[in-house]
Parts: structure tokens; C-alpha cells; sequence
């Protein structure tokens, strides 16, 4: 009989407590990684020598804002907001959608920019839609730095309030110190 060249060892074969400390120790370095996290990662652009650091602020609410609207003995209501940084500066701003409180009928919407004033108050600082465009808005979102927005409107003046039949799909984005208002071809629709 010939002896093997390496003798047999009694560790090399498993056996189910073999299966259970492996088990046991997987499961050890799995709570101890849970428990010792590292810090949240943060992207951070070098900064030039001449360039001031800005702390975001939280977006400003709605609440006191005197929109300009004119809405007769109802009182004007904030039907939807978003925030976002329209910008760059690194502080949201808030967007509305404002119209009155019309107690039946499709009221017409103002879409309405805010900002926070140095004092921490809210400061409306653009208009993007005018009521009088006769407009209402059914989708809103801050994507990529721009609003961007669905209107329902109307074809003529015959066309009943409660039923838009005009679509549009825009976007405003801040460019040169004001916003631009553009419309991406081919998305109207009657």
C-alpha cells in the first residue's frame, strides 16, 4: 500500500459544523458592515481663489405672498409648488401655480417664481404665466434646472371654459438674467 504524499487531514472535509461557522462568520461581517459605515460621499468642485461659498437655504414657502392676481371676492389659493434651483446659485427657489378659488368653472392659472429675500421671507421674483393668457397648467417639474410645464388652452373664443382643447408642453430656463420661455417642436396638439 502506498502511502499519499500529503498526509490526510482531518479539517479538509466538511461537515456541517463547518457550514455553520462559515455561516456564523458571514453573517458577523454582514452586521458588523451595517454598523460601520463610512461617511456619505460628497462630489465637491475645486473652488477658485475668488469664488464665495454658498450655504443652501431652505425653498421658500408660499404663505404671505401677495401674487399678482386679481381675483375679485374669492380669495387667490396655491393649487401646486415645486422647488428647485432654477439658478445655479445653489439655493431652491419655488415655483406656483396660482389661481383663484372660483367656486365652479376651470379658473385660469399664473405660474409664479419665488426666491428668499435676504431677510428669510418669500419674494416673488417672475412670473412665468400670466392669468390672462387665459391658460390653465396640468403637469409641473423642475428638471435639469428649468420648469417645465403642460397648458391646456383654448382654440377660440368660442371653445366652452370647461373644456381646453389646445396643448402645449414648455419650458422656462434662467438665461442672461431672465427666463426664456421656449417650446420644444412639434408638441402642440388640438
Amino acid at each position: 500500500m502506498q502511502q499519499p504524499a500529503v498526509p490526510e487531514l482531518a479539517h479538509t472535509h466538511t461537515r456541517p459544523i463547518h457550514w455553520v461557522a462559515t455561516a456564523t462568520a458571514v453573517a458577523g461581517v454582514m452586521a458588523l458592515s451595517s454598523v460601520l459605515q463610512p461617511n456619505s460621499a460628497t462630489a465637491a468642485q475645486t473652488t477658485a481663489p475668488h469664488t464665495k461659498t454658498v450655504h443652501a437655504a431652505a425653498a421658500p414657502g408660499t404663505a404671505g405672498v401677495d401674487f399678482p392676481i386679481t381675483c375679485g371676492p374669492v380669495k387667490a389659493v396655491v393649487h401646486k409648488k415645486t422647488t428647485g434651483d432654477l439658478d445655479g446659485d445653489g439655493n431652491p427657489e419655488t415655483v406656483a401655480i396660482v389661481h383663484c378659488d372660483a367656486p365652479m368653472g376651470t379658473p385660469p392659472d399664473g405660474v409664479y417664481v419665488l426666491t428668499r429675500a435676504s431677510n428669510g421671507t418669500p419674494r416673488l421674483v417672475a412670473t412665468l404665466l400670466d392669468p390672462k393668457a387665459g391658460d390653465t397648467v396640468s403637469d409641473l417639474a423642475i428638471r435639469d434646472g428649468a420648469v417645465n410645464a403642460t397648458l391646456l388652452g383654448y382654440s377660440t373664443d368660442n371653445v366652452p371654459r370647461c373644456c381646453p382643447d389646445v396643448t402645449a408642453h414648455v419650458k422656462w430656463q434662467w438665461k442672461n438674467g431672465t427666463f426664456v420661455r421656449s417650446t420644444p417642436a412639434a408638441t402642440h396638439s388640438v
